[in-house]
């Protein structure tokens, strides 16, 4: 027996986080192919690494019905739906296995696996819950997957208990967190700062695509209480949050926040940049089902302030590694922010157990190796 063929689905071919938790998934799975709905950096990116990327020829412009909206709204492009999924099965005939990445690759991955009478794996990236998909979409994601799923791959606590609350199986659940490799710089932050060109004095960062669930606006409204700290932050609209991204430099001149604050919009040197800032906010409004950025500043060796939602609290240890604060309150996250930048001397043993439980809790091999397991005991006459 060989190694599983293994077919990645993918609706987005932007970067945001999962895509790049999927560019670390595919390093151990050879012979892959992705099925990507559309084109863009992932299709490239995923090349990279070796696999045959075959793209829909009508999946274009389906990433954009938003994750709350009504079926109704998606009635309009039953056709192209279902052209979708037959392209997914014809090109599923070839694996073992098909693995689905996001959740509207999941809804038509699982029917055109089905069909083709392939297993699917769903890695749920999201917190199945009302704060981010509307009540008819949460029921079809449940039914489908607890009727076509072979296994769901959530990256927390926090996303399992989500997705059993919304009467989701289980006994399908296997919790994976999401690995990462970050290597620190040598040079000291201020000669980081001079490099990229980043003002010197108390700086904060933020680090996440913008999207109003994520708060970035609870960050500037945090910010015009402290006078004397600026801020970058990194991240552009991915998914259609064009108007959001717009309001927030609205809401930055509205608050007299001048050059205080920076929008550097996507960057390829996040990491680079996270280890020159004093302190890095997570300011999500909504529950998170992972916390890339969390890991990332932990591994950065830089204090974090994260919302208590989602799974912030388990990363960050219930505090241990980093500070929480209520969601949507920039009363709360100011004064957190004051308190982590007066007394930076203060934060020298939480900055280490934080990088210590970073590498080893949250690191690439031990999800792959998670990973290889589950789809080795999916697949058919295959192993991992």
């Amino acid at each position: 027996m060989g190694e599983p063929r293994v077919l990645f689905v993918s609706h987005a071919s932007q970067m945001a986080g999962a895509e790049l938790v999927l560019l670390d998934v595919v390093r151990s799975c050879r012979g892959a192919s992705a099925f990507l709905f559309e084109d863009g950096p992932l299709s490239p990116a995923l090349r990279e690494r070796g696999l045959e990327v075959v793209k829909s020829r009508w999946g274009r412009g389906l990433s954009k019905v938003k994750r709350d909206a009504s079926l109704w709204s998606a009635a309009p492009l039953v056709l192209r739906l279902g052209a979708v999924i037959a392209e997914i099965g014809a090109a599923a005939l070839r694996h073992d296995l098909v693995y689905a990445n996001s959740q509207k690759a999941f809804a038509l991955a699982a029917i055109a696996a089905a069909i083709v009478r392939r297993p699917v794996i769903w890695h749920l990236h999201d917190i199945v819950d009302r704060s981010h998909f509307g009540s008819a979409q949460r029921r079809l994601q449940i039914a489908l997957a607890n009727r076509l799923a072979s296994r769901v791959i959530v990256p927390s606590q926090a996303a399992a208990t989500a997705f059993t609350l919304a009467g989701g199986r289980p006994d399908l659940l296997e919790i994976v967190p999401n690995g990462i490799d970050l290597v620190r710089e040598g040079r000291p932050p201020a000669k980081l700062r001079s490099e990229l060109g980043l003002p010197a004095g108390p700086l904060a960062g933020v680090f996440s695509r913008l999207a109003p669930w994520k708060g970035q606006h609870v960050v500037l409204r945090a910010l015009a209480q402290l006078p004397d700290l600026q801020c970058v932050i990194v991240g552009d609209a991915l998914f259609g949050e064009q108007d959001y991204a717009r309001e927030l430099r609205e809401l930055a001149s509205e608050l007299q926040l001048g050059d205080r604050v920076r929008f550097l919009g996507h960057r390829s040197d996040v990491p680079r940049l996270m280890q020159a800032v004093d302190v890095i906010i997570h300011p999500s409004v909504s529950p998170e089902p992972f916390g890339r950025t969390l890991v990332e500043a932990m591994r950065a060796g830089v204090p974090v302030i994260a919302t208590d939602t989602g799974a912030a609290s388990d990363i960050l240890d219930r505090g241990r590694a980093g500070t929480l604060v209520e969601p949507n309150d920039p009363q709360a996250l100011a004064r957190a922010i004051a308190d982590v930048l007066a007394k930076p001397s203060a934060r020298g043993q939480q900055l280490v157990y934080a990088a210590a439980r970073a590498q080893s809790m949250y690191g690439v091999a031990a999800m792959l190796h998670a990973i290889s397991g589950v789809i080795g005991r999916v697949a058919p006459g295959a192993r991992a």
